[in-house]
């Protein structure tokens, strides 16, 4: 078995292949978890890199848990319910964890499918493009279970309350002109496009200075938990960080110079 996670760099953005094709890249086994949580250890300690895609092998981006394994009993699908509960905790919801702490802008690249956890896993990255032959569903319900990556948090914040409880106690899939018009995602691609939209994308990002995109990013994070008053205090807090980095003085002198 090769590596679950496919590694690409080309400058300041690297790009992350599920590498999962024959089933569909599920995200729930441990190989597939550690993976994750290695190389957002990775990214963040590395300034070099400024923004990642994230994309599927194949046709899917990601089918979510993988049914043989649930079907078998098998890692975090078996043993007592305790056991089951150690395993949700220490197994997919340590990659729910890692991705939604990662400090660099994560760009979804959704080639085909996300499904499940596979959809919580696209509402983890902070952009997401579609392809035109992507569908999204939380269907969960439909296999007689609940979300347990955490995606009844992370649905409503994209598509709002409403849109959240229609998919998730429905299971229903979208397609991406639905999810277009629901917000979960901010374009849709031709599938021989996709890949090069989302790494333009995360090429504009990369052309700013790391520090305030990774600082900006928290914010944005923060402010799913913070009011605004105590939210004030953090940015003020950063940007005094940011007035002294290099990459604001840089900045800021390249526009004097452009101004003369």
């Amino acid at each position: 078995m090769g590596d679950p996670i496919l590694v690409e760099r080309s400058g300041p953005v690297a790009t992350w292949t599920l590498n999962l094709p024959r089933k569909r890249n599920p995200i729930s086994g441990d190989a597939m978890v550690d993976a994750f949580v290695r190389l957002t250890d990775e990214v963040n300690s590395d300034h070099g890199v400024h923004a990642v895609v994230l994309t599927g092998a194949g046709t899917a981006f990601s089918s979510g848990g993988d049914i043989a394994a649930m079907a078998a009993g098998e890692g975090c699908f078996g043993g007592p319910p305790h056991r089951q509960r150690d395993g949700y905790r220490h197994g997919v919801q340590r990659l729910t964890r890692a991705l939604y702490n990662c400090e660099v802008p994560l760009v979804a690249a959704v080639n085909g499918p996300a499904i499940g956890a596979g959809c919580d896993l696209s509402l983890l990255c902070d952009l997401r493009i579609a392809s035109e032959t992507a569908v999204f569903a939380a269907s969960f319900v439909a296999l007689g279970l609940v979300p347990g990556d955490g995606g009844a948090w992370l649905l409503p914040r994209a598509v709002g309350a409403a849109r959240a409880a229609e998919m998730v106690l429905t299971g229903d899939r979208i397609d991406a002109v639905t999810a277009l018009e629901w917000g979960l995602v901010s374009r849709i691609a031709p599938p021989a496009d996709l890949l090069t939209e989302a790494r333009a994308l995360a090429g504009r990002i990369a052309d700013h200075p790391p520090q305030a995109t990774r600082m900006a990013k928290r914010l944005l994070r923060e402010s799913d938990r913070q009011g605004l008053d105590s939210l004030l205090e953090l940015s003020a807090a950063m940007q005094a960080v940011a007035h002294h980095t290099d990459g604001h003085r840089a900045a800021v002198a390249s526009f004097a110079e452009r101004m003369r």
